[in-house]
C-alpha cells in the first residue's frame, strides 16, 4: 500500500498505528494525518526511533 491509499483509507491505518503505538494520542495521530513525513516524526520523538526504523515500521503497518 502506498501512501495515497493510507490517507484514502485513514480510519483504518489510523487504528492499526494505535494499536502499535498506545501511547500516541488521538490528536498527535490526526494531527499528522496526510504527511508521512510528520508521522515518522512523532513516532522518532515519542518513541526514540530513527528515521529509518519509523520509516520501516509505518511502511510495514500500511502494507
Amino acid at each position: 500500500m502506498n501512501w495515497d491509499q493510507v490517507q484514502g483509507n485513514w480510519l483504518e491505518f489510523k487504528g492499526k498505528l494505535r494499536q502499535q503505538y498506545g501511547d500516541l494520542t488521538d490528536d498527535e495521530v490526526e494531527q499528522a494525518k496526510g504527511s508521512e513525513d510528520e508521522l515518522v516524526g512523532l513516532i522518532q520523538r515519542k518513541y526514540g526511533k530513527s528515521k529509518e526504523e519509523a520509516r520501516t515500521e509505518i511502511d510495514r503497518l500500511a502494507a
